[in-house]
């Protein structure tokens, strides 16, 4: 997902490439109802002023599995904020400056702190560096809460190696993925009359392998395809999001939500994979 108020875009002379992080999810989605260990993170500076929002996987009482692009601490990024209601930011109110339901995008709501939303001060990121190294961008974060949430279940992370079987069998393309997250469901052009879409609720839908072994993708990076059919994909505010093996009611995440290739979140999907033996040994570490 792209970070409010700069464009991360990379553009890779010799792929001709224009790498953008993403935001939200897009096409055929449905309210995420079945993953309530999904989050929306916001992101703080020195200050304490909001910087950018993504989405994130609650993998144990209090450890955030998100993209290291979200919580770039080198860019800024020093505190975070949780929020795993559905609808955590559908409410808010631009007048106000916050949802009145859920305290978006600066506090948590009486009675919430610990239950619904945690704060933290503790983020790690995998060595990310503004997506250079391409196509081993690290694009794997942390955030770890204050307040340890208590849900029947959490993402589970994958053994190592657990998709190296798609890269060569055939017939991988129907291989079934879910994704997750809060943010757009339509980015439009920069002059349309049409503006953007932003739902602020935790959103899903289903997309298909494309591959694992291309140049952008060489075994560390997940193509999916969001593209009709009842197919959704992912855009801004998506970033960090859960990339799932299998339909709607799996939790075996397999990847985060990375990158995109243009700004408008029309056509194929990256994310980080996570079945890595180093990625899980550095995730397990914290």
């Amino acid at each position: 997902m792209r970070k409010p108020g700069r464009v991360l875009a990379i553009v890779f002379i010799a792929l001709t490439l224009i790498v953008m992080p993403v935001y939200a999810i897009t096409g055929n989605w449905v309210k995420d109802n079945e993953h309530p260990f999904v989050g929306m993170v916001a992101f703080y500076d020195a200050n304490g002023e909001f910087i950018w929002r993504c989405s994130g996987s609650l993998i144990s009482p209090t450890k955030v599995l998100t993209a290291g692009h979200c919580a770039d601490t080198a860019d800024g990024a020093v505190s975070a904020r949780v929020w795993f209601q559905q609808d955590a930011g559908a409410n808010y109110d631009p007048d106000l400056g916050y949802d009145p339901n859920t305290g978006y995008a600066d506090s948590c709501a009486e009675g919430t702190e610990g239950i619904l939303c945690a704060t933290s001060h503790e983020l790690y990121n995998y060595g990310f560096a503004n997506f250079a190294g391409f196509p081993d961008t690290h694009d794997v974060g942390l955030v770890i809460l204050d307040q340890p949430i208590s849900l029947p279940e959490y993402g589970q992370l994958p053994t190592a190696g657990k998709l190296d079987k798609l890269s060569t069998a055939r017939g991988t393309k129907n291989t079934v993925f879910t994704v997750s997250g809060y943010g757009l469901s339509y980015s439009s052009q920069v002059h349309s009359a049409v503006g953007n879409i932003s739902f602020r609720e935790r959103l899903m839908a289903k997309s298909t392998l494309v591959n694992l072994r291309s140049h952008i993708t060489d075994g560390y990076n997940l193509q999916t395809q969001g593209n009709g059919d009842g197919r959704g994909g992912t855009c801004s505010g998506d970033s960090g999001g859960p990339v799932f093996l299998g339909g709607s009611s799996s939790n075996l995440i397999v990847g985060v939500t990375s990158f995109g290739m243009n700004s408008i979140c029309r056509g194929t999907d990256f994310a980080y994979r996570i079945d890595r033996q180093e990625v899980l040994d550095w995730i397990n570490s914290h």
